[in-house]
């Protein structure tokens, strides 16, 4: 059997499903980030319409899982723990963000192989912002 090497070119991007398959992977964030009680504080960081934040975050994740550089394009260059040190980040809020990563990610049609990887290379960024813009 021929495992695919994810995190290698744009093997990542493309087991995804692309932008579109990117896309529907953060609109079940958002909505897990809406739904989840857990989740209140993280989605209170946010503005009240998500269309930004979506596609901000779709943009992101497409060039990081190797596909085009979507994000940089509109937005610009990204520095993530830089860009989120202005909010009170703790352990609640990184665990309340991959939660709801976790359960998009069940949600999409992934082998499992896939969402297991992507779930563990999200939490580096994840544990990235906790570690600059951890609470008190």
């Amino acid at each position: 059997m021929n495992t695919p090497l994810y995190g290698f070119s744009d093997t990542s991007f493309k087991t995804a499903g692309g932008e579109a398959g990117i896309r529907q992977l953060v609109d079940d964030f958002y909505r897990f980030m809406d739904e989840l009680p857990e989740a209140a504080t993280i989605r209170a960081m946010h503005k009240t319409d998500l269309t930004e934040s979506r596609d901000k975050l779709t943009r992101f994740l497409c060039g990081w899982m190797g596909g085009p550089s979507l994000y940089a394009e509109k937005y610009g260059s990204i520095n993530i723990p830089r860009d989120h040190s202005h909010l009170p980040i703790g352990t609640a809020e990184r665990d309340a963000w991959l939660l709801c990563m976790e359960r998009a990610i069940a949600l999409q049609n992934y082998p499992q192989d896939f969402a297991s990887y992507l779930l563990a290379q999200l939490r580096i960024p994840a544990e990235r912002i906790f570690t600059v813009s951890k609470k008190p």
